[in-house]
């Protein structure tokens, strides 16, 4: 009886990571930088790039995993009579949360998603974004015990609820008929991509898969650290151990801190800009990649953050925000990280949280 328990409670999250790792494998196998078989904030940029919302040339491509992920979801939900069009639940700070979730993620360089993947990859850089993710989750479950709400979400009309979904199927059409028009790097991360039907195919897979069993890291720390319920986070570790298993078995395991593909060793700014993330993520009821799978479900509001961060994405780029590779060059290892444009980006990030934060408490202005 207890073995069909855990089955029933673990199974499906399990199997979603052991999918997602495998995609993830596979897809940089088949071309996506290292350690970057998925990463949302990362794809989220380079769709801006390839939009021409801004003009950074090396991260230009429009990445088909995501519009897989959306579609994907909007499938699994519909199969399974799960899409509902709902909206309403404070769009316009969803908006503005998610563009500073994704600037403190590019901060770091990768989202909760790609943090996982570098770690499975030996990646020991990215402890410092783990820390400070768990950070920001446990300032966010602080501000959900205090009562924090952004309001419920309505039902809308269909139409609403496909917004999303509907973009992507354009964009899909844009890069399959009209390539031209769109952006494409010629080098730096946004050159290296697998095959667009392979990357489209694998987004479709962790849709539907992710749809099924609400996969969700930010989700999943909330609920260990508030309910001492391990399901959700059971599904990254199950991510974690197969990547970490396929680069042993490929030999593309690098335990290290230093010259790591698209990382950078300016600890306390990754801590920081992860923390953020967190943070956000938690006000917003999800991590970047459980807000395409929502919006793919029907949700406006995830729509919204979803634009939202695309257009964070393009300011990182457009104004230096980002946070830049470590690199060697003449034989001197020099470190890369995030300028003061940055720094300021990530700490008017704190002061925006806490601001939605405290406007969205119960008995005050806004939380209804």
């Amino acid at each position: 009886m207890k073995k069909n328990r855990l089955i029933r409670q673990y199974g499906l999250i399990v199997l979603t990571g052991v999918v997602v790792g495998v995609a993830a494998l596979v897809l940089t196998a088949a071309g996506n930088p290292k350690n970057m078989g998925f990463c949302i904030a990362c794809f989220e940029r380079d769709i801006a790039g390839a939009l021409g919302l801004h003009s950074a040339a090396k991260v230009q491509y429009l990445r088909p995993e995501i519009i897989g992920i959306v579609l994907g979801a909007a499938l699994s939900a519909l199969g399974f009579r799960e899409f509902r069009a709902r909206a309403g639940s404070s769009p316009a700070c969803r908006f503005l949360l998610g563009m500073f979730v994704i600037i403190g993620a590019l901060a770091f360089l990768g989202c909760p998603l790609r943090m996982v993947l570098r770690l499975g990859g030996g990646d020991l850089s990215a402890v410092a974004g783990l820390l400070g993710f768990l950070a920001g989750i446990l300032v966010g479950a602080a501000c959900l015990r205090k009562g924090f709400s952004l309001g419920r979400a309505y039902p809308v009309p269909a139409g609403e609820g496909w917004v999303l979904p509907g973009v992507m199927i354009g964009l899909l059409a844009l890069l399959a008929l009209a390539p031209g028009l769109l952006h494409f790097s010629e080098e730096g991360p946004g050159s290296m991509h697998a095959f667009w039907a392979v990357s489209l195919l694998a987004g479709l897979a962790v849709g539907v898969m992710a749809q099924r069993s609400r996969l969700c890291m930010a989700g999943g720390l909330r609920d260990a650290w508030m309910l001492h319920d391990f399901t959700l986070l059971s599904g990254f570790l199950a991510i974690w151990i197969t990547v970490t298993v396929g680069n042993l078995i490929q030999g593309s395991y690098h335990l290290s801190a230093l010259s790591q593909s698209i990382a950078h060793t300016q600890y306390l700014w990754s801590f920081l800009g992860m923390a953020l993330a967190g943070w956000g993520s938690i006000l917003l009821g999800g991590c970047p990649l459980r807000q395409l799978i929502l919006a793919g479900e029907g949700s406006g509001d995830s729509a919204v953050t979803v634009l939202g961060m695309i257009v964070g994405a393009a300011m990182a780029h457009n104004f230096g925000l980002a946070g830049n590779a470590d690199s060697v060059k003449d034989g001197v290892y020099i470190v890369g990280g995030i300028g003061p444009m940055g720094m300021a980006a990530v700490i008017l990030g704190f002061c925006v949280m806490l601001l939605v934060t405290l406007t969205h408490l119960p008995g005050k202005e806004g939380a209804r």
